[in-house]
């Protein structure tokens, strides 16, 4: 009997696929590699580029609230995103936000599945970044009307 495991690495945007053979007393190992498909030229690609560029903003909004838990901050995004913006994880920008000191850790608290709950809140730098960013996206979002003439009345807001 032969066994086949396929297992797929993804680094620096290069897919390797390992496929292992094995039979009884023979190994076989095998590298596949493919380059990762591209979302440059899409209409996939500004939703990619948009996400990214305000995952912070989002993030710090929601703490702003109130305290939350990655998990509660995904949910949250998606909810009132409508489906549109969902995240797979957000641990990356929740660790880049605590290092920079715009977010700590609040308290943790064990679920009733036996899950440790980690709560983060804004600090008071948190809170002038997030003041910063949306200042920022909003000038950015007007010049992009103008430029794209998306204004439907002088001085209408975007």
């Amino acid at each position: 009997m032969i066994y086949y495991l396929s297992i797929k690495i993804i680094i620096d945007k290069m897919i390797f696929i390992f496929i292992i053979r094995d039979k009884i007393d023979k190994g076989c190992v095998m590298c596949i590699v493919a380059k990762k498909t591209k979302t440059s030229g899409s209409p996939a690609a500004i939703q990619v580029a948009l996400k990214k560029a305000t995952t912070e903003m989002m993030v710090l909004k929601l703490l702003r609230e109130r305290p939350m838990y990655t998990y509660e901050m995904m949910s949250t995004i998606e909810e009132r995103s409508g489906g549109d913006i969902v995240f797979n994880t957000l641990y990356l920008s929740i660790y880049r936000l605590e290092e920079n000191g715009y977010i700590q850790k609040h308290e943790k608290v064990m679920s009733e599945d036996n899950r440790t709950r980690i709560y983060f809140a804004i600090t008071e730098s948190g809170s002038a970044y997030l003041d910063a960013l949306i200042q920022g996206y909003r000038q950015y979002a007007r010049a992009l009307a103008r430029v794209l003439e998306l204004e439907q009345e002088k001085g209408g807001d975007v």
